[in-house]
């Protein structure tokens, strides 16, 4: 497999922003998001999708748009199947006509989240919300279309760019004496950039030995609850800032049944890695790790 154009898709998220930068040394990165002018990148429009990977014929299409409103999903569930199930179809479709890499971002919610060992990717799905089911069956429809495909399968994706549940932790901290976040729900905060170098790894390695498309686990090592999360943000910022004035001395702990959502998360959201980090020779850095660099970054 040649890698000398790539069509990157939801340029300005997260994970897209960071994938602008780890694709710049394998080829010519076209970066398309909604707003995008001379092509459409606009992934609820299907007919205009299909035109432009057929305009630009790339060899690997990287696919990190996606309908991530988890409560809004389920209301807006035809949106969010046309986001996160069909563009997806379509893209394997064009994909598999042009010979080109897929390469495609799903989540932890396509399992129900019971029990506590981390979830291997050959394991039964059954999700839990429309937003679940929704990226299970963008899942199928890549692997029913276009052999030639890198799913990442991922969870609690967070970055330096925009929002995240750190920068709302601090914020939050700055204004109250306790905060209150759940503790039954476990898995491991990975960062966007994290997500993007091992996409770029990942390709690379297929220029070389192309049998090793397929479906991946990828998340940060280590586990921990939001509150856990939480509670290591808030003491890491005070090392970093020791004058950053944080109120909350406290992170009470409380059950998902605490706070009422339209959607049901999984409680168990942690990723069995086992198959990525030996199939690509990777070792996935603990995510205290990415977080604290993340911290350092914004503070």
């Amino acid at each position: 497999m040649k890698v000398k154009k790539i069509v990157l898709l939801g340029a300005q998220g997260q994970v897209g922003w960071e994938l602008r930068r780890s694709l710049a040394s394998l080829g010519d990165v076209l970066a398309l998001d909604r707003s995008s002018t001379d092509f459409c990148g606009d992934i609820s429009n299907l007919a205009g999708l299909a035109q432009t990977i057929r305009q630009i014929s790339p060899h690997v299409i990287v696919n990190a748009a996606a309908y991530t409103a988890v409560d809004r999903a389920e209301t807006e569930a035809e949106l969010a199947n046309t986001v996160n199930a069909l563009a997806p179809g379509v893209l394997a479709q064009e994909a598999s006509k042009l010979g080109a890499l897929l390469v495609h971002y799903s989540t932890d919610y396509v399992f129900d989240g019971s029990g506590a060992v981390p979830w291997m990717e050959a394991d039964a799905t059954s999700p839990l919300s429309v937003y679940g089911q929704t990226k299970l069956e963008g899942e199928k429809r890549i692997q029913a279309a276009c052999p030639n495909h890198l799913i990442f399968r991922t969870s609690w994706v967070y970055a330096a760019r925009g929002g995240n549940f750190a920068k709302t932790m601090l914020r939050l901290a700055q204004e109250r004496e306790q905060l209150t976040v759940i503790d039954d729900q476990f898995g491991a905060p990975t960062g966007a950039d994290l997500l993007a170098d091992v996409t770029a790894h990942a390709i690379r390695q297929l220029q070389h030995q192309p049998a090793d498309t397929g479906l991946y686990h990828l998340a940060a090592a280590g586990e921990t609850s939001w509150n856990g999360y939480a509670r290591h943000v808030l003491a890491h910022a005070r090392q970093l800032k020791p004058d950053l004035q944080l109120k909350a001395t406290d992170v009470k702990a409380v059950p998902s049944s605490a706070f009422v959502t339209a959607a049901v998360r999984p409680l168990n959201s942690r990723l069995n890695t086992t198959q990525l980090q030996s199939t690509f020779c990777l070792k996935m850095p603990r995510w205290e790790q990415g977080v604290e660099r993340m911290l350092a970054e914004v503070l």
